[in-house]
């Protein structure tokens, strides 16, 4: 079958840790999906490429084109990977914006979608944002979220040490994500046509 897996990095340089975790990631979600014989295609959004659509959306309800675009790869993919570099002991303001948006325009965005999470820091004790801000996050938007989440610190990046902690833990979240991934049947997403619900209509105002 094939599956499609967002990737959502909001890492602000270029390139940016968060990216280069998000890419690990992607890559060994990509290898344990093919290896349970499903066909896989990797779509990533850059959070930052949309700050300005972001911020307008939440000031009008309206979303741009190019960021309507970025939440329907979000919202039509078999599973996500979410990678936020760390501020202030929480994911970045832009990470955040960006799933209120989703959420704000089609509340089951993440219903029963598998979820990884990642997030970068300039210390491994930063790594707590996983569990105290972003697992709730997404437990929240009611995404299933894997039992194993990534965080990645300045000396993770060597390479150079076998064994490579951040590499076993890189595999073991992929693997979890693969699995969920492969046992679900594949999103029907949301029909464009599909008139809003009238409780909707009523809390949005």
């Amino acid at each position: 079958m094939k599956r499609t897996i967002a990737v959502v990095s909001a890492g602000l340089g270029r390139p940016s840790s968060s990216r280069l975790l998000a890419d690990r990631l992607a890559a060994a979600a990509e290898r344990e999906l093919r290896e349970l014989g499903d066909e896989v295609e990797l779509r990533v959004v850059e959070v930052r490429a949309h700050a300005h659509d972001l911020v307008d959306n939440l000031v009008s309800g309206y979303p741009a084109p190019e960021l309507q675009g970025a939440l329907d790869v979000v919202t039509r993919a078999d599973g996500l990977i979410a990678v936020t570099p760390t501020f202030a002991a929480s994911y970045s303001g832009l990470f955040k914006a960006f799933f209120d948006v989703l959420d704000l325009l089609d509340h089951n965005a993440l219903a029963d979608k598998p979820v990884l999470i990642g997030a970068t820091g300039g210390s491994a004790r930063h790594s707590l944002v996983l569990e105290n801000t972003m697992r709730p996050l997404f437990t929240y938007l009611r995404g299933v979220v894997v039992p194993t989440s990534v965080f990645a610190a300045p000396e993770d990046w060597g390479g150079a040490a076998a064994p490579d902690p951040l590499a076993r833990r890189v595999d073991r979240a992929a693997a979890q994500l693969a699995r969920e991934i492969h046992r679900r049947d594949a999103p029907l997403g949301r029909d464009p046509f599909e008139p809003t619900p009238f409780d909707d209509l009523l809390d949005a105002g």
